[in-house]
Protein backbone atom coordinates (compact mmCIF):
# COMPACT_ATOMS: atom_id res chain seq x y z
CA UNK A 1 0.00 0.00 0.00
CA UNK A 2 1.14 3.15 -0.99
CA UNK A 3 0.23 6.73 0.41
CA UNK A 4 0.54 9.09 -2.29
CA UNK A 5 1.28 12.82 -2.17
CA UNK A 6 0.96 15.81 -3.90
CA UNK A 7 4.08 15.06 -6.24
CA UNK A 8 2.61 12.16 -7.38
CA UNK A 9 -0.45 14.06 -8.75
CA UNK A 10 1.47 16.72 -9.91
CA UNK A 11 3.51 14.32 -12.19
CA UNK A 12 0.61 12.61 -13.73
CA UNK A 13 -1.00 16.05 -14.98
CA UNK A 14 2.19 16.55 -17.31
CA UNK A 15 1.06 13.89 -19.63
CA UNK A 16 -2.11 12.91 -18.86
CA UNK A 17 -5.92 14.89 -18.64
CA UNK A 18 -7.18 15.20 -14.66
CA UNK A 19 -10.81 13.52 -16.24
CA UNK A 20 -8.85 10.44 -16.39
CA UNK A 21 -6.62 10.50 -13.24
CA UNK A 22 -9.58 11.28 -11.52
CA UNK A 23 -12.16 8.39 -12.79
CA UNK A 24 -8.96 6.24 -12.10
CA UNK A 25 -8.71 7.37 -8.61
CA UNK A 26 -12.76 6.89 -8.01
CA UNK A 27 -11.97 3.45 -9.67
CA UNK A 28 -9.54 2.98 -6.75
CA UNK A 29 -11.38 4.21 -3.85
CA UNK A 30 -14.62 1.66 -5.34
CA UNK A 31 -12.49 -1.22 -5.01
CA UNK A 32 -10.19 -0.30 -2.21
CA UNK A 33 -12.87 1.25 0.11
CA UNK A 34 -14.82 -2.23 0.68
CA UNK A 35 -11.89 -3.16 2.85
CA UNK A 36 -11.90 0.16 5.10
CA UNK A 37 -15.20 2.17 4.74
CA UNK A 38 -13.64 5.65 5.34
CA UNK A 39 -16.25 7.08 2.92
CA UNK A 40 -20.27 7.62 3.48
CA UNK A 41 -20.61 9.57 0.28
CA UNK A 42 -19.33 9.26 -3.17
CA UNK A 43 -20.02 12.13 -5.26
CA UNK A 44 -19.00 10.45 -8.90
CA UNK A 45 -21.12 12.37 -11.19
CA UNK A 46 -20.03 16.37 -9.65
CA UNK A 47 -16.50 14.65 -9.38
CA UNK A 48 -16.22 14.19 -12.88
CA UNK A 49 -17.67 17.30 -13.73
CA UNK A 50 -15.23 19.20 -11.89
CA UNK A 51 -12.36 17.11 -13.90
CA UNK A 52 -13.45 18.39 -16.62
CA UNK A 53 -14.04 21.71 -15.99
CA UNK A 54 -10.39 21.56 -14.95
CA UNK A 55 -9.10 20.19 -17.93
CA UNK A 56 -10.27 23.40 -19.87
CA UNK A 57 -9.79 25.86 -17.40
CA UNK A 58 -7.78 28.25 -19.73
CA UNK A 59 -6.30 30.82 -16.93
CA UNK A 60 -3.68 30.00 -14.21
CA UNK A 61 -3.43 26.71 -11.95
CA UNK A 62 -4.15 26.76 -8.56
CA UNK A 63 -1.92 25.18 -6.01
CA UNK A 64 -4.09 22.34 -5.62
CA UNK A 65 -5.01 21.75 -9.04
CA UNK A 66 -6.45 18.18 -10.07
CA UNK A 67 -5.75 16.85 -6.26
CA UNK A 68 -8.00 14.97 -5.12
CA UNK A 69 -9.34 15.99 -1.00
CA UNK A 70 -11.67 13.81 1.18
CA UNK A 71 -13.82 16.09 3.42
CA UNK A 72 -15.10 14.64 7.09
CA UNK A 73 -18.70 14.43 6.75
CA UNK A 74 -19.33 17.28 9.59
CA UNK A 75 -18.07 19.82 6.92
CA UNK A 76 -20.43 21.47 4.56
CA UNK A 77 -19.96 20.75 0.81
CA UNK A 78 -22.70 22.15 -1.28
CA UNK A 79 -25.65 19.66 -3.50
CA UNK A 80 -24.09 16.67 -0.98
CA UNK A 81 -25.08 14.57 2.04
CA UNK A 82 -24.20 16.15 5.30
CA UNK A 83 -24.94 13.15 7.92
CA UNK A 84 -22.44 13.57 10.09
CA UNK A 85 -22.47 9.94 10.20
CA UNK A 86 -25.65 9.82 12.52
CA UNK A 87 -29.43 8.79 11.13
CA UNK A 88 -31.26 12.15 12.46
CA UNK A 89 -28.87 13.90 9.49
CA UNK A 90 -29.33 10.55 7.33
CA UNK A 91 -31.28 12.18 4.11
CA UNK A 92 -29.84 16.10 4.67
CA UNK A 93 -27.86 17.45 1.75
CA UNK A 94 -26.64 21.07 2.76
CA UNK A 95 -27.31 24.26 0.04
CA UNK A 96 -24.13 25.89 1.03
CA UNK A 97 -20.46 24.65 0.83
CA UNK A 98 -17.93 25.18 4.04
CA UNK A 99 -15.61 28.78 4.27
CA UNK A 100 -12.79 25.77 3.74
CA UNK A 101 -14.15 24.01 1.02
CA UNK A 102 -14.85 27.13 -1.17
CA UNK A 103 -11.29 27.53 -0.21
CA UNK A 104 -10.22 24.38 -1.96
CA UNK A 105 -12.09 24.78 -4.94
CA UNK A 106 -10.82 27.87 -5.44
CA UNK A 107 -7.14 26.56 -5.46
CA UNK A 108 -8.33 24.02 -7.76
CA UNK A 109 -8.70 20.99 -5.85
CA UNK A 110 -11.41 18.07 -6.40
CA UNK A 111 -13.41 17.06 -3.64
CA UNK A 112 -13.52 13.36 -3.88
CA UNK A 113 -16.58 12.57 -0.90
CA UNK A 114 -17.69 12.48 2.61
CA UNK A 115 -15.82 10.69 4.87
CA UNK A 116 -17.06 7.91 7.97
CA UNK A 117 -16.79 9.94 11.41
CA UNK A 118 -18.00 8.78 15.27
CA UNK A 119 -21.59 10.36 15.13
CA UNK A 120 -21.38 14.11 15.00
CA UNK A 121 -17.43 13.72 16.25
CA UNK A 122 -18.18 12.36 20.03
CA UNK A 123 -15.39 9.15 19.62
CA UNK A 124 -12.05 8.11 19.75
CA UNK A 125 -12.33 4.70 17.15
CA UNK A 126 -15.13 5.52 14.02
CA UNK A 127 -16.74 2.75 15.64
CA UNK A 128 -19.58 4.83 16.90
CA UNK A 129 -20.85 5.60 13.06
CA UNK A 130 -24.75 4.85 12.78
CA UNK A 131 -23.63 3.50 9.06
CA UNK A 132 -20.48 1.09 9.77
CA UNK A 133 -16.78 0.71 11.66
CA UNK A 134 -14.27 2.31 9.78
CA UNK A 135 -10.71 -0.12 9.37
CA UNK A 136 -7.38 0.97 9.78
CA UNK A 137 -5.66 0.25 6.59
CA UNK A 138 -2.12 -0.41 8.29
CA UNK A 139 -3.93 -3.22 10.22
CA UNK A 140 -7.66 -4.06 8.84
CA UNK A 141 -8.43 -5.64 12.49
CA UNK A 142 -7.73 -2.52 14.52
CA UNK A 143 -9.83 0.82 14.18
CA UNK A 144 -8.25 3.83 12.82
CA UNK A 145 -9.15 6.39 15.92
CA UNK A 146 -11.45 8.77 15.58
CA UNK A 147 -13.26 10.66 14.96
CA UNK A 148 -12.07 12.18 11.90
CA UNK A 149 -10.80 8.07 11.41
CA UNK A 150 -12.25 8.19 7.82
CA UNK A 151 -10.34 10.82 6.46
CA UNK A 152 -7.39 9.29 8.05
CA UNK A 153 -7.87 6.09 6.59
CA UNK A 154 -8.61 7.34 3.10
CA UNK A 155 -4.91 8.90 3.10
CA UNK A 156 -3.30 5.90 4.79
CA UNK A 157 -4.74 3.53 2.34
CA UNK A 158 -3.32 5.54 -0.50
CA UNK A 159 -7.03 6.75 -1.82
CA UNK A 160 -6.51 10.52 -1.42
CA UNK A 161 -3.30 12.28 -0.70
CA UNK A 162 -5.59 15.20 1.49
CA UNK A 163 -8.46 15.36 3.85
CA UNK A 164 -9.67 17.13 6.05
CA UNK A 165 -11.11 16.62 9.28
CA UNK A 166 -12.36 18.55 12.67
CA UNK A 167 -10.68 18.46 16.29
CA UNK A 168 -12.36 19.07 19.28
CA UNK A 169 -10.34 16.82 21.82
CA UNK A 170 -7.87 15.12 19.36
CA UNK A 171 -9.93 13.80 16.61
CA UNK A 172 -7.32 14.74 13.75
CA UNK A 173 -4.21 14.12 16.00
CA UNK A 174 -5.08 10.77 17.75
CA UNK A 175 -6.20 8.98 14.29
CA UNK A 176 -3.12 10.32 12.53
CA UNK A 177 -0.94 8.39 15.16
CA UNK A 178 -3.37 5.60 14.54
CA UNK A 179 -2.66 5.01 10.86
CA UNK A 180 0.63 6.70 10.48
CA UNK A 181 -0.30 9.87 9.03
CA UNK A 182 0.39 13.61 9.79
CA UNK A 183 -2.20 15.65 11.12
CA UNK A 184 -2.44 18.89 12.72
CA UNK A 185 -5.12 20.81 14.54
CA UNK A 186 -4.81 24.57 14.34
CA UNK A 187 -4.71 27.58 16.47
CA UNK A 188 -8.64 28.15 17.71
CA UNK A 189 -9.36 30.57 15.10
CA UNK A 190 -7.17 30.28 12.79
CA UNK A 191 -9.36 28.37 10.29
CA UNK A 192 -12.88 29.27 9.66
CA UNK A 193 -15.14 27.49 11.51
CA UNK A 194 -18.29 28.08 8.82
CA UNK A 195 -20.08 24.92 7.65
CA UNK A 196 -18.77 22.81 10.27
CA UNK A 197 -21.70 21.40 11.87
CA UNK A 198 -20.84 22.39 15.66
CA UNK A 199 -19.93 19.70 18.44
CA UNK A 200 -18.36 21.62 21.03
CA UNK A 201 -18.30 25.26 19.33
CA UNK A 202 -15.72 26.86 21.91
CA UNK A 203 -13.16 23.78 21.16
CA UNK A 204 -14.11 22.11 17.18
CA UNK A 205 -11.28 23.18 14.91
CA UNK A 206 -10.62 21.95 11.28
CA UNK A 207 -7.74 20.50 10.33
CA UNK A 208 -5.96 18.97 7.83
CA UNK A 209 -4.25 15.44 7.19
CA UNK A 210 -1.85 14.41 4.58
CA UNK A 211 0.36 11.43 4.33
CA UNK A 212 3.70 13.48 4.56
CA UNK A 213 4.46 17.29 6.13
CA UNK A 214 4.83 19.37 3.19
CA UNK A 215 1.39 18.39 1.87
CA UNK A 216 -0.18 18.79 4.98
CA UNK A 217 1.99 22.32 5.54
CA UNK A 218 0.45 23.47 2.22
CA UNK A 219 -3.67 22.53 3.05
CA UNK A 220 -3.01 24.25 5.82
CA UNK A 221 -2.07 27.61 4.15
CA UNK A 222 -4.92 26.91 1.90
CA UNK A 223 -7.76 26.53 4.41
CA UNK A 224 -6.34 29.08 7.06
CA UNK A 225 -7.10 32.29 6.90
CA UNK A 226 -9.50 35.12 8.46
CA UNK A 227 -13.57 34.72 7.61
CA UNK A 228 -15.96 37.54 8.12
CA UNK A 229 -18.84 34.40 8.31
CA UNK A 230 -17.05 33.17 11.38
CA UNK A 231 -17.04 35.92 14.51
CA UNK A 232 -14.55 33.63 16.40
CA UNK A 233 -12.09 33.75 13.27
CA UNK A 234 -9.00 35.79 14.07
CA UNK A 235 -5.55 34.74 12.19
CA UNK A 236 -3.15 34.42 15.12
CA UNK A 237 0.55 33.86 13.86
CA UNK A 238 3.82 34.60 16.18
CA UNK A 239 7.56 34.27 14.30
CA UNK A 240 10.02 32.70 15.95
CA UNK A 241 13.89 33.51 14.53
CA UNK A 242 16.03 30.60 15.73
CA UNK A 243 13.82 27.21 15.77
CA UNK A 244 17.14 25.41 15.65
CA UNK A 245 17.77 26.92 18.72
CA UNK A 246 14.69 26.19 19.96
CA UNK A 247 13.32 24.59 23.71
CA UNK A 248 11.75 21.77 23.94
CA UNK A 249 9.98 20.55 26.79
CA UNK A 250 9.06 17.16 28.12
CA UNK A 251 7.05 15.02 30.42
CA UNK A 252 7.97 14.29 33.90
CA UNK A 253 7.85 10.52 33.83
CA UNK A 254 5.24 10.45 36.75
CA UNK A 255 2.91 11.44 34.90
CA UNK A 256 3.93 8.39 32.23
CA UNK A 257 3.42 5.93 34.76
CA UNK A 258 -0.21 4.44 32.75
CA UNK A 259 0.64 4.62 28.94
CA UNK A 260 1.67 2.27 27.42
CA UNK A 261 4.77 0.50 28.42
CA UNK A 262 6.43 0.39 24.68
CA UNK A 263 5.14 4.23 23.95
CA UNK A 264 7.04 5.45 27.11
CA UNK A 265 9.61 3.55 26.13
CA UNK A 266 9.63 5.22 22.80
CA UNK A 267 9.64 8.73 24.51
CA UNK A 268 12.53 8.56 26.54
CA UNK A 269 14.84 7.16 23.65
CA UNK A 270 13.56 10.22 21.76
CA UNK A 271 14.16 12.99 24.02
CA UNK A 272 17.22 11.19 24.63
CA UNK A 273 17.95 11.44 20.78
CA UNK A 274 16.90 15.35 20.71
CA UNK A 275 19.18 16.14 23.49
CA UNK A 276 22.39 13.87 21.41
CA UNK A 277 21.13 15.68 18.24
CA UNK A 278 22.11 19.17 20.22
CA UNK A 279 18.68 20.16 20.95
CA UNK A 280 17.58 22.19 24.66
CA UNK A 281 15.27 19.71 26.30
CA UNK A 282 13.09 20.41 29.92
CA UNK A 283 10.71 18.98 31.66
CA UNK A 284 7.47 21.18 32.13
CA UNK A 285 5.17 21.41 34.82
CA UNK A 286 1.83 19.52 34.40
CA UNK A 287 0.21 19.29 37.41
CA UNK A 288 -3.27 20.45 36.22
CA UNK A 289 -3.10 17.84 33.07
CA UNK A 290 -4.55 15.08 35.50
CA UNK A 291 -7.97 17.16 35.52
CA UNK A 292 -8.33 18.09 31.72
CA UNK A 293 -10.18 15.48 30.97
CA UNK A 294 -12.32 15.83 33.37
CA UNK A 295 -13.11 19.33 32.58
CA UNK A 296 -12.84 18.69 28.85
CA UNK A 297 -15.91 15.85 28.78
CA UNK A 298 -17.87 18.60 30.92
CA UNK A 299 -17.36 21.50 28.35
CA UNK A 300 -17.94 19.65 25.68
CA UNK A 301 -20.49 17.58 26.65
CA UNK A 302 -22.60 20.61 27.91
CA UNK A 303 -21.58 22.57 24.58
CA UNK A 304 -23.19 19.58 22.57
CA UNK A 305 -26.22 19.70 24.58
CA UNK A 306 -27.01 22.84 23.48
CA UNK A 307 -25.81 22.48 20.17
CA UNK A 308 -27.86 19.34 19.75
CA UNK A 309 -31.01 21.10 20.64
CA UNK A 310 -31.51 21.74 17.41
CA UNK A 311 -32.10 18.24 15.91
CA UNK A 312 -35.73 17.84 16.94
CA UNK A 313 -37.40 16.81 13.96
CA UNK A 314 -38.97 20.60 13.27
CA UNK A 315 -36.85 21.99 10.92
CA UNK A 316 -34.62 19.60 9.28
CA UNK A 317 -33.38 15.95 9.29
CA UNK A 318 -35.09 13.14 9.87
CA UNK A 319 -38.20 13.15 11.97
CA UNK A 320 -40.37 10.44 13.82
CA UNK A 321 -43.98 10.92 14.18
CA UNK A 322 -46.01 11.05 17.36
CA UNK A 323 -49.16 11.57 19.13
CA UNK A 324 -48.39 15.28 20.03
CA UNK A 325 -45.64 17.58 19.58
CA UNK A 326 -43.64 16.74 22.85
CA UNK A 327 -43.76 13.35 21.41
CA UNK A 328 -42.36 13.71 18.06
CA UNK A 329 -39.16 15.26 19.61
CA UNK A 330 -38.72 11.99 21.98
CA UNK A 331 -38.87 9.74 19.36
CA UNK A 332 -37.28 11.56 17.02
CA UNK A 333 -34.61 12.32 19.06
CA UNK A 334 -34.62 8.79 20.64
CA UNK A 335 -34.15 7.14 17.19
CA UNK A 336 -32.07 9.32 15.58
CA UNK A 337 -29.30 9.49 18.38
CA UNK A 338 -26.98 6.96 18.86
CA UNK A 339 -25.91 5.71 22.53
CA UNK A 340 -22.60 7.89 22.59
CA UNK A 341 -24.46 10.56 21.91
CA UNK A 342 -26.98 10.37 23.71
CA UNK A 343 -24.90 9.54 26.97
CA UNK A 344 -22.88 13.19 25.86
CA UNK A 345 -26.15 15.10 25.68
CA UNK A 346 -27.38 13.46 29.18
CA UNK A 347 -24.35 14.61 31.02
CA UNK A 348 -24.08 17.85 29.53
CA UNK A 349 -27.73 18.50 30.43
CA UNK A 350 -26.97 17.45 33.94
CA UNK A 351 -23.87 19.76 34.26
CA UNK A 352 -25.86 22.75 33.04
CA UNK A 353 -29.07 22.02 35.16
CA UNK A 354 -30.22 24.54 38.46
CA UNK A 355 -27.90 23.66 41.26
CA UNK A 356 -24.76 21.87 39.44
CA UNK A 357 -24.04 24.32 36.82
CA UNK A 358 -21.92 26.13 39.17
CA UNK A 359 -20.66 22.77 40.59
CA UNK A 360 -19.72 21.20 37.59
CA UNK A 361 -19.60 23.61 34.39
CA UNK A 362 -18.17 26.95 36.21
CA UNK A 363 -15.94 24.72 37.90
CA UNK A 364 -14.29 22.88 34.56
CA UNK A 365 -14.38 26.32 33.31
CA UNK A 366 -11.85 27.47 36.06
CA UNK A 367 -9.93 24.70 35.37
CA UNK A 368 -9.68 25.67 31.90
CA UNK A 369 -8.30 29.32 32.66
CA UNK A 370 -6.36 27.75 35.19
CA UNK A 371 -4.72 24.53 32.62
CA UNK A 372 -3.97 28.49 29.63
CA UNK A 373 -1.93 30.03 32.79
CA UNK A 374 -0.05 26.81 33.20
CA UNK A 375 0.64 26.45 29.84
CA UNK A 376 1.89 30.05 29.15
CA UNK A 377 3.80 29.44 32.27
CA UNK A 378 5.50 26.76 30.64
CA UNK A 379 5.82 28.46 27.76
CA UNK A 380 8.21 31.19 29.48
CA UNK A 381 10.68 28.53 29.40
CA UNK A 382 10.34 26.41 26.55
CA UNK A 383 9.29 26.96 22.93
CA UNK A 384 7.41 23.45 21.92
CA UNK A 385 5.94 20.79 24.17
CA UNK A 386 6.70 16.97 23.12
CA UNK A 387 4.49 14.09 24.22
CA UNK A 388 3.23 11.65 22.88
CA UNK A 389 -0.02 11.68 20.75
CA UNK A 390 -1.93 8.89 22.29
CA UNK A 391 -1.54 6.73 25.40
CA UNK A 392 -2.07 3.75 23.96
CA UNK A 393 -1.35 1.81 20.37
CA UNK A 394 -4.37 1.41 18.24
CA UNK A 395 -6.38 -1.03 19.61
CA UNK A 396 -8.95 -3.90 18.04
CA UNK A 397 -12.36 -3.26 16.68
CA UNK A 398 -15.10 -4.02 19.40
CA UNK A 399 -11.94 -4.40 22.19
CA UNK A 400 -13.15 -0.82 24.27
CA UNK A 401 -16.58 -1.34 25.40
CA UNK A 402 -16.17 0.38 28.48
CA UNK A 403 -16.56 4.59 27.32
CA UNK A 404 -14.57 5.54 29.68
CA UNK A 405 -11.37 3.69 28.32
CA UNK A 406 -12.26 5.67 24.91
CA UNK A 407 -12.19 8.64 26.80
CA UNK A 408 -8.89 8.24 27.97
CA UNK A 409 -7.29 7.80 24.49
CA UNK A 410 -7.53 12.02 24.51
CA UNK A 411 -5.12 12.42 27.74
CA UNK A 412 -2.24 13.96 25.81
CA UNK A 413 -4.60 15.73 23.07
CA UNK A 414 -7.18 17.56 25.18
CA UNK A 415 -4.83 20.25 27.50
CA UNK A 416 -3.95 21.88 24.14
CA UNK A 417 -7.38 21.68 22.59
CA UNK A 418 -8.04 23.42 25.76
CA UNK A 419 -6.16 26.04 25.81
CA UNK A 420 -6.38 26.73 21.97
CA UNK A 421 -3.07 25.66 21.07
CA UNK A 422 -1.98 24.16 17.59
CA UNK A 423 -0.23 20.90 17.85
CA UNK A 424 0.58 18.37 15.50
CA UNK A 425 0.71 14.19 15.05
CA UNK A 426 3.91 13.38 12.96
CA UNK A 427 4.29 9.57 12.44
CA UNK A 428 6.87 8.80 15.07
CA UNK A 429 7.46 4.90 15.04
CA UNK A 430 6.10 1.17 14.45
CA UNK A 431 5.91 -1.71 16.94
CA UNK A 432 6.64 -5.37 16.48
CA UNK A 433 2.82 -5.50 14.79
CA UNK A 434 4.01 -2.78 12.40
CA UNK A 435 1.34 -0.94 14.33
CA UNK A 436 1.74 2.79 14.02
CA UNK A 437 2.44 5.74 16.86
CA UNK A 438 2.61 9.57 16.82
CA UNK A 439 4.96 12.27 18.45
CA UNK A 440 3.02 15.41 19.33
CA UNK A 441 4.13 18.50 19.06
CA UNK A 442 2.30 21.58 20.68
CA UNK A 443 2.94 25.10 20.36
CA UNK A 444 1.90 28.46 21.32
CA UNK A 445 -0.84 30.58 19.51
CA UNK A 446 -0.26 31.40 15.79
CA UNK A 447 2.56 28.81 15.96
CA UNK A 448 1.72 26.97 12.94
CA UNK A 449 4.88 28.01 10.77
CA UNK A 450 7.26 27.05 13.27
CA UNK A 451 5.38 23.50 14.30
CA UNK A 452 5.99 22.92 10.74
CA UNK A 453 9.91 23.70 10.71
CA UNK A 454 10.45 21.56 14.01
CA UNK A 455 8.59 18.61 12.60
CA UNK A 456 10.81 18.70 9.36
CA UNK A 457 13.71 18.78 11.78
CA UNK A 458 12.44 16.42 14.01
CA UNK A 459 11.58 14.42 11.09
CA UNK A 460 15.57 14.05 10.26
CA UNK A 461 15.88 12.17 14.02
CA UNK A 462 12.91 10.14 13.71
CA UNK A 463 14.37 8.51 11.19
CA UNK A 464 17.09 7.20 12.42
CA UNK A 465 14.95 6.01 15.12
Amino acid sequence: MMMKGIDYFRKLYRSEKVRDVIAGVLDFVDSEDKKYNAFITINRDETLRRAEELDNKKNARGKLFGIPVAVKDNIAVKGVRLTCASRILGNYVSPYSATVVEKLLAEDAIIIGKTNLDEFAMGSSTEYSAYFPTRNPIAPDYVPGGSSGGSAAAVAAGMVPLALGSDTGGSVRQPASFTGTVGLKPTYGNVSRYGLVAFASSLDVIGPLASNLEDAELLYRVISGKDPSDSTSVCHSRSLEEVDRCTIGILDEKWLTTINPAILDAYRRLTADLERAGMKTRIIQTDLWKYALNAYYIITSSEASSNLARYDGVRYGARQEGENLLDMYFSTRTGGFGDEVKRRIFLGTFALSAGYYDKYYKKANVLRELLRREFKENFQGVDFILTPTAPELPFKLGEKVNPIDMYMSDWFTAPASLAGYPAISLPWYRNEQNLPVGIHIIGQAGDEENIFILSKKLNKIISHF
